[in-house]
């Protein structure tokens, strides 16, 4: 009865060191168990979706200002991104969001045009959403949550071989779960955040749009937003702690951002 269950774990084990990739832009090595295609195409999937539930905004002058600013950004990425078919999407929604998915969608919503000061400061946001996919964190995250129900999987089967008690073993794989998530998941989701932060802020420079317009933002973010849970339990860094890398990074790329405000002046 335990063969299936102990062929799977070697699968798994398999699966799970010969599954590495590298961050272009910063060099970090991430665990990637989901193909290029395979993103590209459940972002695509996704963003259809989203376009049928989501109002999208006709009005041509937005439409188009935000296709100009996102154009610029995914041209300054310098490289291909594997199955990008880049389409840059207004909804008319009073929420401040923005995202982007897999295959180059990009949603912005008007919510967030309307907070922003500038071409500048929609910029980094659009920055750092493509980040997202170039970096590929969503697909890294996918193969995490596949890491971490992996082990949970070595860890049950070992404690039925070893019949521990149903009792004890339910108590052992809750606490893995919460320890998986708070030692491990919301901290790699809080990197990932300071990731495309740094990435977009390049790209966002490499477009000819000013780095110094993240912290403002973001400062615009932090006073909107209302209580949220220390920065241990939540997915994304602090405000504070947000704002002052954001800071500290500007300067970077201030001289990637005179040259290429001058280019597309």
């Amino acid at each position: 009865m335990k063969r299936p269950f102990i062929s799977a774990a070697v699968a798994i084990v398999v699966g799970l060191f010969s599954g590495c990739t590298t961050v272009n832009e910063t060099g970090r090595s991430q665990l990637m168990l989901v193909s290029p295609s395979q993103e590209a195409k459940m972002g695509l999937s996704a963003f259809e979706q989203i376009k049928k539930e989501e109002k999208i905004s006709t009005d041509r002058q937005v439409n188009t200002r935000i296709r100009r600013i996102g154009k610029r950004i995914a041209a300054s990425v310098g490289r291909e991104i594997p199955n990008a078919q880049w389409e840059f999407v207004v909804f008319d929604s009073p929420d401040v969001n923005a995202f982007a998915l897999p295959g180059g969608k990009v949603g912005v919503y008007t919510g967030l045009i309307d907070l922003a000061a500038n071409d500048d400061e929609i910029a980094i946001v659009i920055g750092h959403e493509i980040a997202h996919v170039t970096s590929r964190h969503g697909a890294e995250r996918t193969s995490q949550n596949y890491a971490i129900a992996g082990v949970g999987l070595l860890a049950m089967i070992g404690m039925e071989v070893k019949d521990v008690d149903p009792a004890k073993r339910n108590m052992a794989l809750a606490a893995y779960g919460v320890g998986t998530q708070v030692g491990f998941a919301l901290p790699y989701s809080r990197l990932h955040e300071t990731e495309a932060d740094s990435v977009g802020l390049r790209f966002a420079a490499g477009a000819g749009y000013d780095p110094r317009s993240a912290a403002s933002f973001w400062k615009k973010m932090a006073e909107k937003g209302g209580a949220k849970p220390p920065e241990f339990l939540s997915t994304h860094p602090s405000d504070a702690s947000r704002i002052a890398n954001l800071k500290k990074l500007a300067p970077k790329y201030m001289d990637l951002y005179r040259k290429n405000k001058a280019r597309n002046e």
